[in-house]
């Protein structure tokens, strides 16, 4: 026997069974030849409306089932309808082997659809036999309306007898045995009927109800079933068929719009969560947009106060308006990272920002800003050098000016003098050697002219905001320098002229103008230095100093020698003249310098050399202090560095370490992130030691390696990595609850990742280790079959394969998600096989919310003969899984 004899094991006299009893009945009937009134009259009625209930569907029905069936034309029609499938062409004519023919094809096809017809041929049929139009009509049931009702493997008829069981269990008084015993309640109570004692008006109002409401046309009516003993068994399964399927139907149209409510559902929380993430992109570019140009404004300004609050803003930009933002690019990150993975586990292509918002053209942008803002800070802090070498270079360059100004005051008015024109011999030959210890002090002072141009050289070069006022006096300086040497020569050359004229000259005199002259101007050299100011930026260059001040008082014993020798020199002449009563004018005619005038530089050089050490030792206190804060700075710098990168390996071994299931993992890194967040007030102590290194203008540290830079960039990334690997770890429970993996696969999968990971060991596996564990699985790779793989686990072509990318891959062959085509064929149930649906329909199977968004989103259907309100699913189907455009 075939699948389809076995199946059927209610048949009537025309079909083989496999049941001996039903067979003898049958057979008694073939004998008798005769169908009992009642039972005949039921089944003319049944079939005939059971087989107009398909003959409708073509624009066509039969009145009287023997006599319309003859020609086989609409037995022909009524196969067509009920298989789907298209039968020979039928012969036209209307002659008797004609109608043989047609008949002839109609019972091939059955027989094609493993029915084997008994006692049945074309020309009973075409003679009208009322019995054996019958029994092919029940074959054609059983085939085609019953045979296929399964409930808990049973055969069709028990299956249909299950499912009315099942159906009127909840009823009192309702006990369906068989269906050929009259029980007048059953389909009263079956079809949402309340009990009554009206067998006839729960009939009657049963049908109407199924024909009204199920669209089952009245088969029977209800005295047909409540006046007669024993009921027809075929003509009442024929009608219970017919509540079978359209019940069916119905629980398959809700199963479909369950599984439109679940998919539309997933669609519009990833478009929330697309949308989202566009938003925050969105603003976290602006910021970085409207920062950058203020980082790259790098216009100086001219006071030192000015810069100091531009770097005091820059401070305050990386305290407060920073950290948010750095908060923001880790949570978007995490945001897009949860998307892509729930995309993943909905079927659904992968979610592509729009253009300049993808996580790598953000991850470069934030880069770009990081770069510029390290060379804003540089720039300031150049810049604040720049200044404080300006301010010092300008004072010192007037200081030099003013010294210089008050020895040239009145210079020139002497050299213009014509007092030798009267003078005597010996006041010529004073006047002579006057001159001389002038050049003599004027070849001194070209040094320091020399050093107020270089001075003015140096502050124009480091662009001086008042470079011309500086230039001007420079100027004024050296124009006055070249007249004074241009007096200078001239006067010696008057002097020289009448010098042959005097020939007395005071040696002694001269010997004093001559070293009081050098004498003087050490001691001015003295005293400039000793005012000289300094900057220094550690305490090997202030011990520098000290050193070079000791060098000096170490020569202060020669010079009071030297000092009390020229001084003698003047004794000498005091006594020469009081010996020889030699009237003296009161001045050495070779120099304006005199004794008190040495004797007064002299003190005030004792008195400056104090006020030096003081000024050195002050200084040696301030780069005390500066070393204590750079000690202090390294010794917390020394810690937090080493504390920050052990953290950063610690979390490393956590995301690759397999012991333990992924919520214990979870727990421990929030734990690690409890602790990084307590650890929070160590970078705020190390940052405000760093502020005060800076406002003290200490800007290197040879006690440590890290920098206030070094420890934010490594602040930052540990608080990046610890919460990327929350979202690893969360993304692997999302997967390991939608795939439906167990601890230990995942735990085995780590373990073959790590196993594997043999280049990088943090978690990323090189495409080379990614092939060779595949290959250990059994996978037979070629170029192109890899090739392809790589785009699934690295679509970003990163040249390197995630954990999850990796869990990803190893589940998502076995995962059982929905697919466009489920989604079509659901809203074909709902069409009513229609290749469109309404907007009415929607509205009535959907609940409102998915209703309309399939509405507003369904295009048009175009087609000819179709209700204006016909929209296309198909399309819309195909769009929500990527296939095409919504």
């Amino acid at each position: 026997m075939t699948a389809v004899e076995t199946q059927v094991q209610y048949q009537s006299s025309y079909m083989m069974t496999s049941t001996e009893e039903y067979m003898i009945q049958e057979e008694d009937w073939d004998r008798d030849l005769l169908l009992d009134p009642a039972w005949e009259k039921q089944q003319r009625k049944t079939f005939t409306a059971w087989c107009n209930s398909h003959l409708r569907k073509a624009g066509t029905q039969i009145e009287n089932i023997e006599e319309d069936f003859r020609n086989g034309l609409k037995l022909m029609l009524l196969l067509e309808v009920i298989s789907g499938e298209r039968l020979p062409k039928p012969d036209k004519g209307k002659m008797r082997f004609h109608k043989i023919a047609n008949v002839n094809k109609a019972l091939d096809f059955i027989c094609s659809k493993g029915v084997k017809l008994v006692s049945i041929g074309a020309e009973e049929i075409v003679d009208g036999n009322v019995k054996m139009t019958l029994g092919m009509i029940w074959t054609i049931i059983l085939r085609f309306a019953i045979q296929d009702i399964s409930v808990e493997e049973t055969s069709a008829k028990e299956g249909l007898l299950l499912w009315c069981q099942r159906k009127t269990a909840p009823y009192r008084n309702v006990n369906v045995q068989n269906f050929h015993i009259r029980t007048t309640s059953i389909p009263s109570h079956y079809f949402f009927m309340h009990l009554c004692d009206d067998p006839i008006g729960n009939l009657n109002t049963a049908f109407e109800v199924a024909e009204k409401f199920l669209d089952i046309p009245r088969m029977l009516d209800a005295e047909d079933i409540v006046n007669t003993p024993k009921p027809d068994e075929k003509a009442i399964m024929t009608y219970v068929s017919c509540f079978y399927h359209a019940f069916a139907g119905a629980e398959q149209a809700e199963t479909a719009a369950n599984r439109i409510c679940k998919v539309l559902a997933v669609n519009q929380e990833n478009e929330r969560l697309m949308q989202e993430y566009e938003k925050l992109a969105s603003e976290l570019l602006e910021w970085i947009r409207r920062t950058i140009p203020w980082l790259e404004n790098r216009v100086p300004e001219q006071t030192m106060p000015a810069m100091q609050q531009k770097l005091e803003d820059f401070r305050d930009y990386r305290r407060v308006h920073k950290p948010p933002k750095v908060q923001e690019k880790c949570q978007l990150e995490i945001n897009f990272n949860t998307l892509q993975t729930k995309l993943r586990l909905s079927n659904r292509p992968a979610f592509m920002p729009s253009e300049g918002k993808m996580v790598s053209d953000i991850a470069n942008a934030w880069k770009g800003l990081e770069q510029v803002e390290k060379g804003y800070e540089e720039w300031l802090l150049t810049e604040i050098r720049r200044l404080e070498r300006l301010d010092h270079l300008a004072e010192k360059f007037k200081q030099k000016c003013s010294l210089h100004e008050t020895w040239t005051a009145g210079k020139e008015e002497l050299l213009s003098l014509k007092d030798y024109e009267s003078a005597s011999l010996m006041e010529i030959r004073a006047l002579m050697r006057k001159h001389e210890a002038f050049e003599s002090d004027l070849a001194a002072h070209q040094d320091r002219v020399e050093q107020i141009a270089a001075i003015a050289q140096e502050l124009n070069e480091l662009d001086y905001h008042d470079a011309a006022t500086i230039n001007a006096r420079c100027q004024g300086i050296c124009d006055q320098w070249d007249n004074l040497g241009t007096l200078t020569q001239k006067r010696r050359d008057s002097l020289e002229r009448v010098e042959k004229l005097w020939e007395t000259i005071d040696q002694l005199f001269l010997e004093f103008a001559k070293r009081a002259a050098p004498f003087n101007n050490w001691m001015d050299g003295a005293m400039e230095d000793l005012q000289d100011m300094f900057i220094v930026h550690s305490i090997e260059e202030i011990q520098s100093l000290i050193t070079a001040h000791d060098q000096f008082k170490a020569t202060l014993p020669e010079a009071d020698k030297e000092r009390m020798a020229t001084l003698g020199i003047q004794n000498e002449i005091l006594k020469i003249a009081q010996t020889y009563g030699i009237k003296l004018t009161g001045e050495n005619p070779y120099t304006n310098i005199t004794p008190q005038d040495i004797s007064n530089k002299w003190e005030a050089v004792k008195q400056l050399v104090p006020m030096r050490d003081q000024m050195l030792q002050e200084e040696v206190a301030r780069q005390q202090s500066n070393e204590r804060l750079r000690r202090q700075f390294a010794a917390q710098a020394n810690i937090i560095g080493p504390w920050i990168q052990t953290k950063m390996e610690e979390i490393s071994h956590v995301s690759i370490d397999i012991a333990g299931s992924l919520e214990e993992q979870m727990s421990n890194l929030k734990q690690y992130e409890q602790n990084i967040i307590n650890y929070k007030s160590n970078i705020d102590k190390l940052e405000g030691d760093h502020q005060l290194s800076q406002e003290g203008l200490i800007f290197d540290n040879k006690h440590t390696n890290y920098t206030m830079e070094h420890v934010r960039v490594g602040w930052e990334q540990l608080l990046t990595t610890i919460a990327r690997t929350i979202n690893e770890v969360e993304n692997q429970i999302l997967t390991r609850d939608a795939k439906g993996i167990s601890q230990e696969q995942l735990n085995e999968f780590r373990a073959s990742f790590n196993h594997f990971d043999r280049v990088r060991k943090n978690g990323m596996m090189d495409p080379d280790d990614f092939r060779a564990c595949l290959i250990s699985m059994g996978y037979d790779l070629g170029e192109v079959e890899f090739a392809r793989i790589m785009t699934l686990v690295d679509p970003n072509n990163t040249g390197a394969v995630t954990f999850q990318a990796f869990i990803d891959f190893m589940t998502r062959e076995t995962a059982e998600t929905d697919t466009a085509e489920q989604v079509m064929a659901s809203f074909k149930i709902l069409a009513s096989d229609k290749l469109y649906i309404t907007v009415e329909e929607l509205r009535r199977e959907l609940p409102p919310e998915q209703a309309e968004y399939c509405i507003s989103r369904m295009t048009q259907y175009v087609g000819a003969d179709v209700p204006t309100d016909a929209l296309d699913y198909i399309s819309f189907s195909s769009a929500l899984y990527g296939e095409s455009d919504l």
